[in-house]
């Protein structure tokens, strides 16, 4: 059976998709990605062997961005728990966005033959249920964020009232997501565009051999 993708409005005051190769500055993607998008659906709700692919996400407040400054240091602590802030301390630039919300769109995947942990079969609209409830109870296995841990995020069921901006632009690369192996990690990206304020996640990318 064929169902529609669960949804999911979120919103923050800052976030920030950070750019891979802006390396150690932060520079935000104009948008929520669909990595991102996934980190959160996985913060609500996760249960092996599920996987989300998100479809859409919708961009419900005007991209407009800010800009600080802020000091970290480049190492890490030591077996002792040592560390020079004075000798260590540096200024890294952080280009991120303000005033964000918006809605995903995803489905739920299952493998072929999944069963649960007592070798039940499963399908996926016992976990799109068990979403949608933990979505309207505001239930969360840990706080999600937007990008930066610093930046958390709400979230809730739309209302239906809900209407995305209207820009339609070509947004360049973008990640899509990072599959994580022994051998290396390796990275995917796509051609992102907006169309009239949505993000579409082309569903090529997930029969790729990208990450599911």
């Amino acid at each position: 059976m064929q169902y529609p993708p669960v949804e999911v409005k979120v919103w923050a005051p800052y976030a920030c998709l950070t750019r891979p190769e802006a390396h150690v500055e932060r520079v935000s993607y104009e948008v929520l990605t669909p990595s991102a998008a996934r980190g959160i659906l996985e913060a609500i709700f996760w249960h092996k062997p599920m996987r989300w692919r998100v479809r859409e996400i919708v961009v419900l407040n005007k991209i407009r961005h800010f800009s600080i400054l802020r000091n970290e240091v480049k190492s890490k602590a030591g077996r002792g728990g040592e560390l020079s802030i004075t000798d260590d301390r540096t200024q890294r630039h952080t280009l991120g966005l303000k005033d964000v919300a918006y809605i995903i769109r995803a489905d739920v995947w299952l493998p072929p033959g999944a069963t649960d942990r007592e070798g039940q079969p499963v399908n996926e609209a016992k976990y799109r249920d068990q979403f949608q409830r933990r979505v309207a109870k505001g239930k969360c296995f840990q706080r999600p964020y937007l990008g930066c841990r610093e930046f958390a995020a709400d979230f809730g069921p739309p209302d239906g009232a809900e209407t995305p901006i209207d820009v339609s632009a070509d947004l360049g690369r973008m990640l899509f997501d990072i599959e994580y192996a022994v051998q290396g990690n390796q990275a995917q990206y796509f051609e992102a565009r907006l169309e009239n304020g949505v993000l579409h996640v082309p569903p090529s990318l997930y029969e790729t051999g990208g990450p599911a």
